[in-house]
């Protein structure tokens, strides 16, 4: 296979896998998945917000999913397993919040509610930023859109890139289908783990001057 095949089909095979999660665990609060590739094996890592229900009882639900991947994509016996990873901080994860502001309206929740509720979590989750956006048929028939935000929030240019966790879902409300995109801006974190390593390009840092031994004057 050569390489521009190889990087599309691992392209395809990582949406198709992550639409087959997403549909499936969309209750457990999917957040994405990981995908990687051993000589021995393959290993698929899955993050949602409540694994214990990833996993079912006794193990059982995860195994279902790992046979359904294997047969799908002719995975030899045990060449693939099957991970659930609970997400560390979901207040930061665009995926799980755009996952429960979908539940919140098709419950039945006031749109306006609903953002302002998931607005406030992500920054009590000490996000730099926030901005939700619903549009489609709210009120009435005539469609529009509402956009709800907090913060700061850079759209443009790498940090746009890599500071920003986006996530959009299509909610099937009686009247007609709403879009739902919530974007939120990561804190940066020098250990890597709530958001970026790198700082921003606009961040300066002011170093105290050194000390410095005065030269002796030469007679």
């Amino acid at each position: 296979m050569s390489k521009k095949r190889k990087f599309v089909a691992d392209g395809v095979f990582y949406a198709e896998l992550n639409e087959l999660l997403t549909r499936e665990l969309a209750e457990d609060g999917y957040a994405g998945v990981e995908v990687r590739v051993t000589p021995m094996r393959t290993e698929i890592i899955i993050r949602a917000t409540r694994t214990q229900s990833v996993l079912g009882e006794k193990g059982q639900r995860i195994r279902e999913l790992t046979s359904v991947v294997q047969k799908r994509f002719n995975f030899q016996d045990g060449a693939v397993e099957l991970y659930a990873e609970r997400v560390a901080n979901r207040g930061l994860c665009a995926q799980a919040q755009a996952e429960s502001l979908k539940f919140k309206l098709l419950g039945g929740l006031a749109v306006r509610r609903a953002c302002y509720g998931v607005v406030r979590f992500v920054m009590e989750a000490s996000a730099k930023g926030v901005e939700v956006v619903v549009s489609g048929k709210l009120r009435g028939q005539r469609a529009k859109g509402m956009k709800f935000n907090d913060g700061y929030m850079i759209k443009t240019g790498n940090a746009g890139q890599e500071y920003t966790d986006t996530a959009v879902r299509h909610v099937m409300m009686r009247q007609g289908v709403l879009g739902v995109k919530v974007s939120i801006m990561l804190p940066h974190d020098p250990a890597g783990k709530i958001g970026p390593k790198r700082s921003l390009d606009d961040v300066v840092t002011i170093l105290e001057p050194k000390e410095q031994a005065m030269p002796t004057p030469a007679y």
